[in-house]
């Protein structure tokens, strides 16, 4: 199955985030640690070109430290500041507003000479959906001043947010999440709705499970036997190269943990959605997908 979702609504954020790219001047980009390139849109590249930018890699506290630091090095390398954090905590937080001001240096240093002096910092926040783009200003406020949610698509107007201290206004916009009309690569497509970012009433839960069990068998072998006591014999039964081989394992887990239907039949249906939140809540360990 191919994941596709590209609802009207971020037909219209898109046009608004090209409109509001104008009036800022930098870009804070959130990517999902565990998928960095895939939660990546292309498309912010283009519609905010010459924009300073800044990559939050968020959730990192659910994905592999191994991975994030490499990319982490890629991009720096590549001259973009990376801030790996927990959007939810705010002393993981709280140096953005440092990140913000260096970012705009050259900014400041213009408009000094201009005899300008203090004027507030605009800055876009953007991403894909459910990356946790309101999670992160609320952090950075201290309030629930942005709509939050454990799903994508909660924000869909762009909210204005003025944080003051260090001297310095700084004024976020708070854009809805967008992905992008077609993703070429099918993996990708996979990723995002691992993640939690493609709505899930469209998607197959088994099938996404069975592709997340053959992915942690050729990655992350330990973590399924050690999360639901899956016997070596059982793994050894389920080598994952094939879907009928992962739905065996998704069946020995639906038995461990006594998921049943009548007639003790595993409920496939119900252990895929535990398998996928056990996934992105971490309960299975810090993961990365790419």
């Amino acid at each position: 199955m191919e994941y596709q979702w590209y609802p009207g609504h971020m037909t219209r954020a898109r046009r608004m985030m090209e409109e509001n790219c104008k009036l800022v001047d930098l870009v804070i980009e959130l990517a999902d640690a565990r998928i960095p390139v895939s939660s990546r849109n292309p498309d912010i590249d283009r519609l905010c070109a010459g924009k300073s930018r800044i990559l939050i890699l968020n959730k990192a506290d659910l994905a592999d430290p191994e991975r994030t630091e490499i990319y982490r090095r890629q991009e720096e390398q590549r001259g973009v500041p990376v801030l790996p954090m927990d959007a939810r905590k705010r002393a993981e937080v709280s140096g953005l507003r440092a990140s913000v001001i260096r970012a705009c240096q050259s900014k400041i240093e213009r408009d000094r000479k201009r005899g300008i002096l203090n004027r507030p910092l605009r800055a876009m926040i953007a991403g894909i959906p459910n990356v946790g783009k309101s999670t992160l200003i609320n952090s950075l406020v201290g309030k629930s001043s942005a709509k939050t949610g454990n799903k994508p698509g909660v924000t869909r107007g762009k909210q204005w947010i003025t944080l003051n201290g260090n001297g310095r206004v700084i004024q976020l916009l708070d854009t809805p999440g967008i992905l992008w009309p077609k993703f070429e690569d099918p993996k990708v497509g996979i990723r995002l709705a691992l993640a939690g970012a493609v709505n899930d009433d469209i998607l197959d839960h088994e099938d996404l499970a069975c592709r997340l069990l053959t992915y942690l068998q050729n990655r992350y072998p330990e973590i399924i036997p050690e999360r639901y006591g899956i016997t070596v014999e059982e793994r050894n039964a389920a080598v994952l190269a094939e879907r009928e081989q992962a739905a065996d394992m998704l069946a020995a887990i639906g038995r461990r943990r006594g998921i049943l239907k009548k007639g003790s039949e595993v409920d496939t249906v119900r252990t895929a959605a535990l398998l996928l939140d056990d996934f992105r809540s971490g309960r299975l360990g810090r993961i990365s997908l790419e």
